[in-house]
């Protein structure tokens, strides 16, 4: 056993120290631990992305078809748009109803039947 003494601490090795300090996992052949890591190549991302289109519905409608457009825009249920255009004009003192008229006015209906 060795002792090695430094300005502020004793350490008692049996081994010299490694300079470049501990090494965890399996040994790693010296070619391939000079050698750069490979990482996996990342899938290129669609170089067109879809516009968002705020059109009316033909199909989802009720009254003018707005919240069965704004569902598909978005990407999720009809109802759940419906609910929260109630839930807007009771709490925010009729501010749906304005957003509703001046989007059945403003958007166009789908192309589609």
């Amino acid at each position: 056993m060795e002792t090695t003494t430094d300005s502020a601490t004793t350490r008692l090795t049996k081994d010299p120290v490694d300079p470049t300090g501990p090494v965890f996992g399996p040994p790693v052949p010296p070619d391939e631990a000079t050698s750069a890591p490979s990482f996996p190549a990342l899938a290129p991302e669609p170089a067109t992305r879809p516009k968002f289109r705020l059109r009316r519905s033909r199909t989802d409608r009720m009254i003018g078809g707005v919240c069965g457009g704004l569902a598909e825009s978005f990407g999720v249920d009809a109802a759940v748009v419906r609910i929260g255009l109630v839930t807007l004009t009771v709490l925010g003192f009729g501010t749906g109803v304005v957003i509703y008229g001046a989007i059945w006015l403003l958007a166009p209906e789908t192309d589609e039947p």
